[in-house]
């Protein structure tokens, strides 16, 4: 079983690794409720009581944030953090990203990290005294929600080994879709259809990854043509903050939502799906 120091990308975990951690989760699932009156019960645990986690956020965040901060608060530890650190920390100032956790880790026992460049976790890691948590890195990864992922379909459809997966939406900027692809690459006889707009489809290395592990994958911008044949649908959302034209949003609404409105049944025209072209930071090229 691999053993971690930080946790910056999928590819450090195994599968004993994996199923450990989902062990380790079902027993935490299991703790004593503490009863905070009103009817007010949460599962509470002192495992990690005396220690702190500090949260750096360059980029906005309501559920992973605060999902490590309450999952913190709730094992007995406390937390320091920052949710918008672009804008309120030394960054401001000129601090790079490998001073700023030279510092931070002599305040806290570990650093969960959100950064709009991809990996920025990594350059931490490489300087910082305590263990580094990648929770999102530019159109990088993020190692930690495809962990959660895997460990849902796994308590949902009882399984992992040959398991069938539609990943669907902005898969050339959803760093979510690759850390998933990367984690379900550990298991036998998996497969994969990715949905998107050609222009909008999953890079080349994620390709090339699963058919080094065997695993079988198509492409395809029909979700209607793979709805009936796949045991989870990943529904991304748009990643328009990664986008760097207005033309990019055009086009993506008028092809791609429109298909997405109607297959959820809500009747919507093309126009009517609403795309807000407000697009800066650019990740990969697009060819129209």
């Amino acid at each position: 079983m691999n053993k971690l120091t930080n946790f910056i990308e999928s590819q450090q975990l195994d599968k004993e690794l994996i199923f450990h951690l989902f062990k380790r989760a079902d027993e935490l699932r299991k703790n004593e409720d503490k009863d905070f009156g009103k009817g007010n019960k949460v599962k509470v645990n002192k495992s990690l009581e005396g220690k702190v986690l500090a949260t750096l956020f360059y980029e906005p965040s309501t559920r992973t944030r605060l999902s490590f901060e309450t999952a913190m608060l709730r094992l007995g530890g406390s937390v320091v953090s920052t949710e918008n650190a672009k804008e309120f920390s030394s960054a401001v100032k000129g601090e790079s990203m490998e001073d700023t956790a030279r510092i931070v880790s002599a305040y806290a026992d570990g650093i969960v990290i959100r950064h709009y460049e991809e990996g920025a976790s990594a350059r931490a890691a490489s300087v910082s005294k305590v263990p580094i948590l990648n929770a999102g890195d530019g159109c990088g990864q993020h190692p930690s929600q495809a962990l959660l992922d895997v460990y849902t379909i796994y308590r949902e459809v009882g399984k992992l080994d040959g398991v069938s997966v539609a990943m669907v939406g902005d898969l050339s900027h959803g760093r979510t879709v690759r850390s998933l692809s990367y984690l379900l690459g550990k298991f036998e006889g998996v497969k994969i259809t990715f949905v998107s707009p050609k222009s909008f489809g999953v890079g080349q290395d994620i390709k090339e990854y699963l058919d080094k592990h065997n695993v079988k994958w198509s492409e395809t911008e029909s979700l209607e043509e793979v709805i009936s044949k796949v045991d989870i649908i990943y529904l991304t959302r748009i990643q328009k903050e990664r986008m760097v034209s207005k033309l990019v949003g055009y086009y993506y609404r008028n092809n791609f939502l429109a298909l997405l409105c109607s297959l959820a049944g809500m009747g919507k025209k093309q126009n009517e799906c609403s795309f807000e072209n407000n697009h800066h930071n650019s990740c990969r090229p697009y060819n129209f």
